[in-house]
């Protein structure tokens, strides 16, 4: 048959691959790996292949593994993938141990007899697991492996024609079998570190909102965690400084630890929305903050707050951190504020506002890989 009009499989494993390595006797044990769920509802959307889960679970039926403590939470697994839009077209689970020899046990054949006997294009299959047994299996399949690890385990010289992608990222294993259509997270890590402070920021710019940026500085960890969740972004970070001496140096430090990552988060800004714009209103104040990730950096900033201080914060420092994020961001910012409210929702409201600003600039358009500026460059 015509290679063209034969069908492909992903065979996948489980443990280790889909949820974390380990006996999965209990509910409580069902981890996932990050991003899989996004990663095979686009691979299954955006491709032909028959996804095919193919597992060795020691033992089960033996009184260390009992069939009972295996239905319940491998059912769970199946019903949670399904509930994400991912279907498995096949199901082939070995319950031997490897003292038994057993013929299908992976990386045995038996249990895929089924997919060799030519309906099916081996060569343009993909086997995805996290041993190296998973990888053999694969040449034996005569399809290619994607070795899904974080080990620094070299690549073995008899595998290496056939182990195609080494990676521990599902958005990785996407992107490839996609043919790059599914995009991996643009993710930074930036530590500032000076005779004042010790800055450590991580961020990415494709989260949920998860995520806390801790400074020892109350009023000013508040802002930072409406940062946080409005802009979606998944954002860790830790700064210790010279609060003996005042909150200025650690406010100053965070903005420009936070604005380098941002800024090397986005990498060359193709395909980037660039600019972005916010009105927040909370009760008594409204606060309005447009972003443009140009290259080149500006604060406008007109914002008046009807106390000097909140609490033991002072509010003078709410400008300096957005000229200093502005700054090590390479953006335009511009923050305005109705006077008069209470000072602590308009510092609340301009911060949500800048987040979700930041959100909309940073946001990727479908299908564009363009560099959002006539010179070609931002």
């Amino acid at each position: 048959m015509d290679s063209r009009y034969r069908k492909k499989a992903l065979f996948v494993d489980r443990d280790g691959v889909i949820v974390i390595e380990d006996q999965i006797d209990s509910f409580e044990k069902i981890i996932y790996m990050p991003h899989v769920f996004e990663a095979l509802r686009e691979i299954g959307r955006r491709t032909g292949y028959e996804l095919v889960m193919v597992s060795n679970q020691d033992g089960v039926g033996t009184p260390s593994f009992p069939f009972e403590s295996f239905e319940g939470p491998a059912e769970r697994i199946f019903s949670t993938l399904r509930g994400e839009g991912i279907m498995f077209d096949d199901v082939n689970i070995d319950f031997s141990l490897p003292e038994d020899g057993c013929p299908g046990r992976k990386p045995g054949t038996a249990m895929l007899e089924g997919y060799m006997d030519g309906s099916f294009d081996l060569a343009s299959s993909f086997m995805i697991g996290d041993r190296l047994t998973d990888m053999i299996l694969a040449r034996n399949l005569g399809a290619k492996g994607i070795w899904y690890t974080d080990s620094a385990e070299e690549i073995p010289s008899d595998l290496q024609d056939t182990i195609v992608l080494k990676t521990d990222s599902w958005l990785s294993i996407a992107s490839f079998l996609t043919c790059g259509e599914v995009k991996e997270h643009r993710k930074a890590s930036v530590r500032r570190t000076t005779n004042e402070t010790d800055v450590s920021i991580s961020i990415d710019l494709d989260g949920t909102g998860n995520g806390h940026i801790r400074t020892g500085i109350g009023f000013f960890d508040h802002m930072l965690d409406q940062l946080v969740r409005h802009s979606r972004c998944d954002i860790f970070g830790e700064a210790r400084g010279d609060l003996y001496v005042d909150e200025h140096h650690t406010v100053e430090d965070t903005a420009l630890a936070l604005g380098a990552a941002v800024l090397e988060a986005l990498g060359e800004k193709r395909g980037i929305e660039r600019y972005g714009f916010e009105i927040v209103p909370m009760d008594d104040t409204a606060a309005t903050v447009a972003i443009d990730f140009s290259g080149r950096d500006e604060l406008m900033w007109d914002v008046a707050f009807s106390m000097s201080y909140v609490g033991s914060f002072p509010t003078e420092l709410l400008r300096h951190f957005f000229r200093s994020f502005s700054s090590a961001a390479r953006c335009n910012i511009y923050v305005s504020a109705t006077s008069g409210g209470d000072s602590h929702h308009t510092a609340e409201a301009v911060f949500k506002a800048f987040a979700r600003a930041l959100r909309k600039a940073v946001r990727r358009i479908p299908g564009d890989d363009s560099v959002s500026s006539t010179k070609g460059v931002l």
